[in-house]
């Protein structure tokens, strides 16, 4: 049904938790670079999560404004191309694999970012 959320858990990918308004800025570079896989947001909390393959927590663990949740951490999904309790996929998966490439995450989210101030 279009109107539930649906526990994802996985073996094979790593879901990383930021600021809304961040990772939306954060978005546009790492697909010009080709690093952009799923992006689940919820605009009632202003959180995103971000599909990234395992190991992202070395290079991501001492970036503050990044959560790496554990494997098999349950992220509730809506359909992909419907919106439920303020949840819908930015960017959503598209059945070919693709995740967001952790240390691309990280450039965009580290002390160095070229996102704009406010964003940081």
């Amino acid at each position: 049904m279009a109107d539930t959320l649906a526990p994802l858990r996985s073996t094979m990918w790593r879901v990383v938790e930021a600021d809304l308004l961040r990772s939306v800025d954060a978005m546009r570079p790492l697909g010009r670079v080709g690093a952009l896989g799923p992006v689940l947001v919820c605009t009632e909390i202003q959180r995103a999560w971000w599909l990234t393959a395992l190991g992202a927590e070395n290079h991501l663990d001492d970036l503050p404004a990044l959560t790496v949740r554990p494997t098999r951490w349950p992220l509730l999904c809506p359909q992909v191309g419907h919106s439920t309790y303020g949840r819908g996929w930015l960017e959503a998966p598209d059945g070919s694999g693709t995740l967001t490439d952790p240390i691309a995450l990280g450039a965009a989210f580290g002390p160095t970012s070229t996102l704009p101030a406010e964003a940081r």
